[in-house]
């Protein structure tokens, strides 16, 4: 079973609450894959990450620049994971088989109300697969876990 943290943005979006967490996987000697539900979101996300102040350098791949195996951090839309990655981070509601992770991100937008009530029903569903739940709220200094 998976350990599914998941991260209820208020005070950022995803792109500006993302590097952050990407930052600490690496630091971590983990491999990450972002998946989303838009090729525009990735495209946005990839543009983003190079231009991340903090931390300052996330190597990242996509599709459209290949060399999948190599990246530490790779951006889809699919299910591919063709670096291996242990890490997965969830945007925007995608959905993923979770088999072969160890930790799953599933980060959401805490100003829609539409997406705050389908991280609740993901959450119900992890629950009841059995997966190790915790819930992360974006504070003006981090993150604060929550009960």
């Amino acid at each position: 079973m998976a350990a599914i943290g998941f991260y209820h943005l208020t005070r950022t979006d995803v792109a500006a609450a993302l590097p952050a967490l990407l930052g600490r996987t690496l630091a971590a000697g983990q491999r990450a894959v972002v998946r989303a539900t838009d090729a525009g979101l990735i495209e946005a996300l990839d543009a983003s990450l190079w231009l991340s102040a903090n931390p300052d350098w996330l190597p990242h791949g996509t599709a459209a620049s290949g060399f999948g195996a190599d990246q530490p951090i790779w951006l889809t839309t699919g299910a591919d994971v063709p670096n291996g990655a242990r890490f997965l981070f969830l945007i925007d509601g995608a959905a993923a088989e979770l088999a072969g992770f160890e930790r799953v991100f599933d980060l959401f937008d805490g100003n829609d109300a539409a997406a705050v009530a389908a991280a609740r029903v993901r959450w119900g569903s992890a629950k009841a697969a059995g997966h190790e739940l915790t819930y992360w709220q974006q504070t003006d200094r981090g993150w604060s876990r929550k009960n």
